[in-house]
């Protein structure tokens, strides 16, 4: 039984290429990949924890006591933008330039101002925790020479057991990188 509604931006039976559609924008950003099963499930157990906090906020609030219900209203509120923070990490393309949008920091860096977008055998972080494992990166290294922290790595909430998804992505933001740098 196929269901449609599950692949948005393609049919069910199509390729799993990732193509651009002709009414897409490249003057706006937006990711070249889908995110991963690991942060979506991060991200959404972090709504979870929200929602219980919400409802101890109500319940405090009902009993009376409204700073009670206030901190537990702040401590969700908090809860829920680094769950939509969460959801925002990871390498962002547009005719501009490439984003690498970390948790606490952003960095953006013109097509213009990079010499090499290339994918490189290294040893990569697991998870984001400080284990390193032997991996691939997608790097940028901007003309002075700096190396940007990896884009991606094939052992990140994104594309861990997804190889194929990985050099997908790789792929896209070469491309992209090939395609403005030039023009």
């Amino acid at each position: 039984m196929p269901l449609p509604f599950l692949t948005a931006d393609r049919a069910f039976d199509a390729s799993a290429e990732d193509v651009a559609l002709p009414f897409d924008d490249h003057d706006s950003w937006r990711r070249p990949y889908r995110p991963g099963p690991w942060r979506v499930a991060a991200a959404a157990t972090l709504l979870l924890l929200a929602s219980f906090v919400l409802l101890a906020a109500m319940i405090i609030g009902v009993a009376g006591a409204p700073s009670g219900a206030t901190v537990c209203l702040a401590l969700a509120g908090a809860v829920i933008a680094a769950a939509l923070r969460l959801l925002r990490v990871g390498a962002w393309v547009s005719r501009h330039g490439v984003r690498r949008v970390g948790f606490f920091r952003t960095t953006t860096v013109a097509w213009s101002g990079t010499s090499a977008v290339r994918t490189v055998q290294q040893p990569v972080k697991w998870m984001g925790f400080p284990r390193t494992v032997q991996g691939q990166a997608l790097v940028v290294v901007r003309r002075s020479g700096e190396t940007l922290p990896p884009l991606a790595t094939d052992h990140n909430a994104d594309f861990l057991g997804r190889e194929e998804a990985f050099e997908r992505a790789t792929d896209g933001v070469e491309a992209w990188a090939d395609e403005y740098r030039q023009g």
